[in-house]
């Protein structure tokens, strides 16, 4: 197996190896709110309307932009300090220097792992569609860490 994520830094990879380490947990997908005073990141079960809430996978990624101008777009540059992102993502966690958790799936080999470990949203969230965006205090939870 090619660990090229040990042996590279994100700016040097492929654009195929960028997209392989995203480990397909959603989690990037849900609105967050912002505590003003502290900067602290709260992360709600409200996906956005594009989020496949099974597959955890974006319905229409390649087009995002179009439907949701404000979706993240990560790049290597904008990692430092990524509070939007879980604590458990790929990316942030290699730019934090650290590697990536046993159940990712370019470690398993197994693209359910993420499922199996509980680190992803998989039928555990609803669209935004189903929730009036004043709301979303009523939505706030814990998710598990890295």
């Amino acid at each position: 197996m090619d660990r090229f994520w040990e042996n590279k830094t994100l700016a040097e990879m492929t654009e195929a190896e960028w997209e392989s380490l995203c480990d397909g947990c959603g989690r990037c997908c849900l609105h967050k709110l912002e505590d003003e005073d502290s900067g602290a990141v709260f992360f709600t079960s409200v996906s956005c309307r594009l989020l496949d809430t099974h597959a955890c996978r974006c319905t229409h990624y390649p087009q995002r932009l179009r439907y949701v101008p404000d979706c993240i777009v990560l790049e290597p540059t904008q990692l430092a300090g990524a509070s939007a992102l879980p604590t458990s993502c790929a990316y942030r966690r290699l730019a934090e220097g650290r590697g990536l958790p046993d159940w990712h799936p370019l470690l398993s080999g197994d693209p359910e792992s993420v499922h199996d470990a509980g680190m992803s949203v998989r039928d555990r969230v609803i669209s935004e569609i189903r929730v009036d965006e004043e709301n979303l205090e009523d939505y706030l939870l814990d998710w598990p860490e890295d």
